[in-house]
């Protein structure tokens, strides 16, 4: 196993990877050319007022994901996009709310970020139409998993919307934005979903909701508009449910904690196209266990400690109370 891919390595021990997507306030999307460096930001193409914009930003430690992202349209075409996914205020949601602005250059995206972030419209052209952006994470030859896993799935992708002529899904190379043993992974937005160790069948099925929805307890990383623990409890009510939950409004929240701070009450509400409301409840139990000497990388073999959850208990809940405005926390 020593010079296997980290990928391969949790491919090899079966690993349930629900529960790895990342709960992000706004996403914040780039088209930049590759190549891309380890450090995404200090890549070439990188204009140095951007740079700066994203160290202030992190340094804020604000909700707020930046990625690279490029197709094979980039390198030919005098624009640069930026895409921008925020969680809604609605009580109930299905996706990230998008905006999406084009500029000339990418010196001008750092400018139309700034008034963007300060509450202020970007005076640059919007573009409103209602497309499906799938990121494929294939960050570089610097990262081995994504060479031989993200590469093969991007061109793959490209092939299937080209055979299927689905012209509102666009599918966009990525930087890395985490779940590395997952490979390949993408986010499929603006819904925000996370899903890893794709083949051509699992993203046919993705891409069209039909097939075999059990697939999901492979390759579903979770929901990025929920925290950790309720992932794994929406994928529960997704094998339940079925294709059909993806046109539902969604929201979840965490209970209080009782007296051992690793069980807490998990709750998620859905709403279906007629307007009924149904709420669940699960008991989520926290378990913490340690892997020694794991890839947790390509080339990395360090300690690795996996939080994992275990639920019980999932039923419908016939007198919750009332949902609040804000749903969507830890």
């Amino acid at each position: 196993m020593d010079d296997c891919f980290c990928a391969d390595f949790y491919r090899y021990v079966e690993e349930d990877i629900i529960g790895s997507a990342t709960n992000y306030q706004t996403y914040i999307l780039i088209e930049c050319p590759p190549s891309w460096t380890a450090e995404a930001f200090d890549s070439k193409a990188v204009p140095q007022n951007l740079k700066n914009l994203v160290t202030e930003v992190n340094q804020q430690h604000l909700s707020i994901k930046f990625i690279l992202i490029s197709s094979d349209k980039s390198e030919r075409i005098n624009s640069t996009n930026i895409l921008i996914f925020e969680q809604t205020k609605e009580r109930l949601s299905q996706a990230y709310q998008k905006y999406e602005f084009n500029v000339g250059t990418i010196e001008e995206v750092a400018d139309v970020i700034r008034k963007y972030l300060a509450g202020e419209v970007p005076d640059y052209e919007a573009n409103k139409s209602r497309t499906r952006d799938i990121l494929v994470c294939t960050p570089g030859s610097h990262e081995q998993c994504y060479t031989q896993y993200g590469i093969p799935l991007y061109r793959q992708a490209l092939a299937t919307v080209a055979e299927l002529s689905l012209s509102n899904i666009r599918i966009w190379k990525s930087r890395h934005f985490g779940g590395h043993r997952s490979a390949p992974t993408i986010i499929d937005f603006p819904e925000g979903r996370y899903y890893g160790v794709l083949d051509a069948e699992s993203f046919r099925f993705i891409l069209m909701r039909t097939g075999n929805i059990k697939c999901l307890n492979r390759v579903y990383r979770g929901w990025g508009l929920l925290p950790i623990p309720l992932q794994i409890m929406e994928r529960e009510l997704i094998l339940s449910y079925g294709w059909d939950w993806f046109n539902y409004n969604v929201a979840g929240r965490m209970l209080e904690p009782n007296s051992d701070n690793n069980v807490r009450q998990g709750e998620i509400t859905l709403e279906k196209p007629d307007g009924s409301l149904y709420t669940y409840q699960a008991e989520i139990r926290r378990n913490q266990r340690q892997i020694l000497q794991i890839a947790g990388s390509c080339n990395i073999l360090k300690e690795s400690n996996i939080v994992n959850y275990s639920l019980k208990n999932l039923n419908l809940c016939i007198y919750c109370e009332p949902l609040q405005n804000a749903l969507f926390y830890s």
